[in-house]
């Protein structure tokens, strides 16, 4: 049975979409795709049904990755249908912790947890900026954080 991970972060329409890509890109390249699902979500409801912010897809498309979901917000099944829920910040596991039923399945964990040095760990929302940098930055810390998530997982004694 396919391992499922969840991205998510405050919109799903910055760095939650660019989580999902890299990790699927790195599961493709690791052979992985067929053993393992991956999607990503909102804890807010502003950007269900609308494609990622441009800056994330230019940011995606510069990296060759592709895509084609829309936002949607996290549901009470998703924490028993995933395995794993990431935040992309401490307010999206502060989030998903409390919105998390009693009998949650899925480890609710900080992505940046993986492979990223302390002070880097919380990858910040880009939204707000006026360029393309923080969109690049939360690129190469999912890059980064998802390739040890997945190295973990696998070698994990």
């Amino acid at each position: 049975m396919a391992k499922k991970i969840l991205m998510v972060c405050l919109g799903n329409t910055c760095r939650s979409p660019i989580a999902e890509a890299v990790m699927l890109e790195i599961l493709k390249k690791a052979g992985l795709s067929e053993n393992w699902h991956v999607d990503s979500a909102a804890i807010a409801d502003w950007n269900v049904n609308c494609p990622p912010e441009p800056r994330a897809l230019r940011t995606m498309a510069k990296h060759g990755l592709s895509y084609s979901n829309q936002g949607r917000q996290i549901q009470e099944v998703d924490f028993q249908e995933f395995d794993y829920i990431f935040g992309m910040d401490k307010s999206n596991v502060n989030h998903l912790e409390r919105l998390a039923p009693k009998n949650c399945k899925a480890k609710i964990l900080l992505l940046g947890d993986f492979g990223l040095p302390k002070n880097e760990r919380i990858i910040i929302d880009p939204y707000f900026d006026h360029d393309d940098a923080g969109f690049e930055k939360a690129y190469q810390q999912s890059v980064i954080a998802c390739e040890a998530f997945l190295k973990n997982v696998l070698f994990k004694k």
